[in-house]
Formats: structure tokens, sequence, C-alpha cells
């Protein structure tokens, strides 16, 4: 009897986080959510979040939200061997795209949190702002097969007097169709589509993964015609990338024809995190910019206030020209603190200890010693003074003051 009672205990313990899926390179990795409704204290940003998922298969390289993942990364090192030696295979910045964590009990938690009496109700007695992918995309290949943002939106949809906001590149969300229509029957919703240049060759080398922008145009136009409000989001603009100026005209005329209620639009951040992906990134495809983005981003996570002015003024100007609204009642929120990733809210975490440990990331780290990879230093104040690469940026219009 001693000896039976003995084998189980020779047994390995269940992982933490099992495999659930694989999609040719990327792999999906089961998490049990203790929470999903993020406060506004634990973010720093002035509204609740849900993200379904960790890390985003799309890949952006521009993205943000790539602090997030290490977190995920720490907790599957303790107790669960196997899954964090699978993850540390990678460098952190391919993990986040290839290694997602699905959180598969989200839609119960949440209907937990809702119904209970805790802090976190507020966001439906006091309709505070919920936004439904801050760190992730909630309509990222995982979603189709997982559901977790579908799951979700159910348990949205019973609630009342809701201001909720969804942020995705993704048409997937054209499925939910009649759910995000009762939701809006009884609650305030936004949705924004984020779309940052028509051109499909530019988008495929910035957004890797990411449904094309004719995939998104169509998606926008669905959800206008069901009655939906549609806003597209132009974030980040991406300087002597994306910043011509007949280009931008042209992606603002095309989303209002495409039945966008209005625009929001900020210039790229670069923080630590952020950085590390999109700098090396730049070196190979855009090496005529490298020194252009090391003196414009050399002491600070920011472009200059001269030309992100100028890019508010340019756009404020082709959204009149095109009879659409510049800017939204979240505008000030997504233009926050944090840098641009598939939404631009801003750096919202998991948890408060996520806020805590990105906003140390920020330090500078030892200069590289592979000319291949570019200096990360401190915030601070920076200058805009070197000329304009070959593709003409928004400098070339006198509309634009860039402090050239």
């Amino acid at each position: 009897m001693q000896q039976a009672l003995a084998i189980p205990a020779l047994l390995p313990p269940p992982p933490r986080h099992p495999v659930v899926g694989a999609q040719k390179d990327i792999r999906y990795y089961g998490t049990t959510a203790t929470g999903v409704l993020n406060s506004p204290d634990s973010t720093g940003m002035p509204f609740w979040s849900i993200n379904p998922y960790i890390g985003c298969a799309f890949g952006c390289t521009y993205c943000y939200a790539r602090y997030a993942h290490r977190f995920a990364v720490v907790r599957s090192a303790d107790g669960d061997a196997a899954a964090a030696g699978d993850l540390e295979e990678l460098p952190p910045w391919l993990a986040f795209e290839r290694r997602i964590f699905v959180k598969r009990n989200a839609a119960q938690v949440l209907r937990r949190t809702l119904q209970g009496k805790h802090k976190s109700s507020g966001a439906v007695q006091r309709a505070e702002p919920i936004v439904l992918g801050t760190a992730t995309d909630p309509y990222q290949p995982a979603e189709r097969h997982f559901r977790v943002t579908r799951e979700l939106l159910e348990v949205l949809a019973e609630a009342r007097r809701l201001r909720l906001v969804i942020i995705t590149k993704s048409p997937l969300i054209t499925r939910d169709l009649p759910v995000l229509a009762r939701i809006a029957q009884r609650s305030r919703l936004t949705i924004h589509l984020s779309l940052i240049t028509l051109d499909r060759e530019l988008a495929r080398r910035v957004e890797p993964r990411a449904p094309t922008p004719e995939a998104r145009l169509r998606a926008l136009r669905r959800l206008a015609a069901a009655g939906l409000d549609v806003g597209v989001n132009i974030m980040p603009v991406l300087p002597g990338i994306t910043d011509r100026p007949d280009a931008l005209a042209a992606l603002v005329r095309a989303v209002a024809d495409a039945g966008a209620s209005h625009v929001n639009a900020c210039a790229l951040r670069l923080r630590t995190t952020s950085r590390r992906r999109y700098l090396p990134w730049l070196d190979l495809e855009f090496p005529e910019l490298t020194a252009r983005y090391q003196r414009a981003y050399g002491q600070g996570h920011q472009i200059t206030d001269r030309y992100r002015e100028g890019l508010r003024q340019f756009l404020k100007a082709a959204c009149r020209k095109a009879g659409i609204r510049y800017g939204s009642p979240e505008e000030r929120a997504f233009e926050g603190r944090g840098g641009a990733g598939h939404g631009s809210a801003g750096h919202a975490g998991e948890e408060p200890a996520d806020r805590r440990a990105g906003q140390a990331w920020d330090s500078p780290p030892p200069l590289p010693s592979s000319p291949r990879v570019l200096p990360i230093v401190a915030e601070g104040g920076g200058t805009y003074t070197i000329p304009a690469p070959p593709v003409p940026p928004i400098a070339r219009d006198p509309q634009i003051a860039l402090g050239l």
C-alpha cells in the first residue's frame, strides 16, 4: 500500500503553461489568469484595459508592448522548466512574436470581476472607459481558434452603459458583428482599426504578419455599414518611412471614403523595449535613415515637438479636406505615456509590477559592440537637424516644421 501511494509522487507535476496549439513557427501556451481587467492605477493610463493574449504574432517592428511578455517568461521559469526553456531559446523580442500565452479562462474571470463588489466593478458602475487590446491584438491569428476575445465580448454584452474601445489591425473582428451590435445597443462602443500605410509592400516590411491594408479597408467598410462607430489609428507615423504628405493625405481620403468616423494619429515613440527591435530593423531595411534616427531619438523616446505639431496640423487639414473628424474622445489617452503599438494605447500592463519594471528599463544599457546594433540612450530633449532622406518625408512640405 505504501509503495502504491508513493508512485504518484514520482510523476512530474503538470506544466503551468501547457502547449495548447502551434502554427508554423508559433507556439501557443495556455495560462490561467487571476485577473483580466487592468485598472488605471496599475497601468498608469486613464482607462481600464483587457488583453486576452500575451504576445502578438503580427510582429510589428515598432510595437512597444514587448516588455509585457518578459513577465510571462519569468512566471514560466518558476515551476515550469520546460516552458521556460522553450521561451528562452529565442531572443526576447522574437519570443514576443512566436510564443503566445492564451488566457483560456479570461471570460470567466471577467464575469466574476464585473459581478463582484470589487473596485474594478467601477468600470461598469461609473462607465469608465475600457480598452480591449492595448498590449496585444485581440484578433491576432490565435483568436480564430481560441476565441478568447469573442468570449470576453459575450460577457461585456451582458452589461449596460459601458464605454468600450476595441483596437485591432485584423478584419477578423467582422466575425463578431452580431455581438458587437448587441454591445452597441446597450453601451457606447468605438472600434479603432490601426492602419499606417496603403502601400502593401511597405506594410509587409514594417508589420510582417499583419493583415494587408486592403483587408483592413474592407473590414472598415463592413463595420461602418453595420452602423458601428469605427475610427482609424494612423499610429505610429514613422519618420522618413510613412510620413510622405501625399501618402498620408491618400490614406486619410481612403479611410474617409470607407466610412471611418474619425482619425487618430501620433508619431513614433521609441522606448527601450521597442528600440531593441525597431532600430536594428531600421539599420537593415532603411540604412540611409540610421543617422537621422540616432539624432532624432538620440536623447529621448519622442521626436521633437515641432515635428509632432507639424504632423498634427497637416493631418487636421487633410481630415478637413476629406470631410472626416480628426481626433476622438479617447485621443488624449492614446497619446499619453508610452510608445505607439498596434493601437498606441500606451503601456497598459498586466499587473502593477509591469509598469514599475517598464519604467526602470528606460535607463541606458551599455553601448553595443556590434556596429549593426544601434545604441540605446537615456530619455531627454532631442533635436532633428539632419537632412531629409531620399524618400521625402513631411519635412518636404512647407506646412510641416521639423526644425531642419
